[in-house]
């Protein structure tokens, strides 16, 4: 748009449809020269996720889980139904040795189950089939 309405001029950009005078000769710049600026933003801002900063019990917590878990009976989904419980899964933590620091409470253990793939939810059972009427005999003649 600043190339073809505005012949490359980043303060008649900013004039005319209020954008960034810096953020469009950035973008100038950028097609130029073909290399794109990535900002540090990105790599240093946010939290790390619990598993990224725990990796081990990560792993572990995904060991207990698979322990647990069932496929859905229905098998359109890929979803691992699992039994385990957020608070037995602490508990399991807790026997195999890791501190109260790494172990995360039970709301927020839920979300990493679930984050991981694994649905705390009760498994559904293969329920029986209907009774279907038995068909009428046909009369042969």
């Amino acid at each position: 748009m600043c190339l073809k309405y505005c012949h490359g001029s980043a303060r008649k950009a900013e004039r005319i449809w209020g954008w960034g005078r810096d953020n469009v000769q950035l973008g100038l710049e950028e097609e130029r020269t073909g290399i794109i600026c990535l900002g540090t933003q990105s790599m240093s801002s946010g939290r790390k996720k619990w598993e990224q900063k725990y990796p081990e019990v990560a792993n572990v917590l995904k060991e207990i889980a698979e322990a647990h878990c069932q496929q859905e009976p229905s098998f359109k989904t890929s979803i691992a139904y699992t039994r385990l419980t957020a608070s037995s899964a602490m508990a399991e933590l807790k026997k195999r040795g890791f501190t109260q620091e790494e172990i995360l409470p039970g709301s927020t253990m839920a979300t990493i189950l679930n984050r991981m793939g694994y649905r705390l939810r009760k498994i559904v059972k293969a329920k029986p089939q209907k009774k279907f009427p038995k068909p009428m005999p046909s009369l042969k003649t």
